[in-house]
């Protein structure tokens, strides 16, 4: 058994750590409040955006724009986005995990990912993926500036013709103990993605609806306006993605936490104990010895 000097410095050793781990948890707590309340104040912008779209749509060609066209499938582009930090439980493998299956579903044709984060471009490499890029993942209120190189790359090279779709892997933030890894075809623009981003972000919008509201007046024209509109909207799919997995990060490091410092605090208790009762053990043995010594003495 070990004496209870070297079980005392494991005790205060873990409660270093603990106290580590319950600030570490602290500090995703507030993160995760301030990213969630980030991903809820883009549902006005949602508001705007589909109002906007629905009055564009009536007065030009949707099937002419580069954006919208389905090409054939030659070849495909995955956006993964992760953190740049672990000690977020299965946050990373999670997303690997899925980042593999959309390529696996993929295989009949070339695939090449873009990763956002370190530690999903670390597991694609050690995966073998075909990684072309990778970027560092904002970590604090990211905006669309941080993330233009990322959307130009996407927008451009669908538009080139190089990637005939383009998918978005990321984390969904359903609630603080409950994060799900989930994909999302940001290219080409169809109808039952801008759904999907609406009812996410806006579930109030009656998208069966059509309200009646002043005509527009388009300068230059409805088709460029619409142009601007459709790039905006991929911007848009990007940094909402990116800020629910944000939010998700930071709950799934809280909950990592959390069960650390639950840990520590368990172990604390058992080390306690057995402190205890060698404690006790050396005592009753000094009380044997000293009895001992006194019959022997008498």
């Amino acid at each position: 058994m070990p004496s209870t000097r070297d079980i005392r410095r494991r005790i205060k050793s873990i409660g270093n750590t603990r106290k580590i781990t319950k600030a570490m948890e602290l500090v995703a707590a507030s993160k995760m409040r301030k990213a969630v309340a980030q991903a809820l104040a883009t549902r006005a912008y949602a508001l705007a955006a589909w109002e906007v779209l629905t009055n564009v749509s009536r007065v030009t060609n949707r099937e002419a724009h580069a954006l919208l066209i389905q090409r054939p499938i030659k070849k495909v582009a995955v956006i993964v986005i992760s953190s740049d930090r672990g000690l977020a439980g299965g946050f990373n493998a999670n997303i690997v995990r899925q980042a593999l299956q959309v390529i696996a579903e993929e295989n009949k044709v070339p695939v090449e990912v873009i990763a956002l984060g370190n530690k999903g471009a670390d597991g694609l490499r050690r995966a073998g993926v075909n990684l072309v890029a990778a970027f560092s993942n904002p970590h604090t209120k990211p905006t669309l500036e941080d993330l233009a190189p990322l959307t130009k790359i996407a927008i451009a090279d669908f538009v080139a013709g190089i990637y005939d779709k383009v998918y978005a892997v990321y984390t969904d933030f359903v609630s603080t103990l409950t994060q799900k890894a989930r994909s999302r075809v940001v290219l080409p623009i169809q109808k039952e993605t801008v759904r999907r981003i609406l009812d996410d972000v806006a579930p109030e919008i009656d998208q069966t609806q059509t309200q009646e509201i002043n005509p527009y007046l388009f300068e230059p024209s409805g088709d460029e306006v619409l142009e601007k509109m459709l790039k905006a909207l991929v911007q848009s799919q990007v940094y909402q993605v990116v800020l629910e997995s944000l939010a998700s990060e930071h709950a799934a490091r809280m909950v990592a936490m959390r069960n650390a410092n639950d840990a520590a605090g368990e172990l604390i208790d058992d080390l306690t104990l057995t402190y205890n009762q060698a404690r006790q053990a050396g005592i009753t043995r000094e009380i044997a010895e000293i009895s001992a010594g006194r019959a022997a003495l008498e």
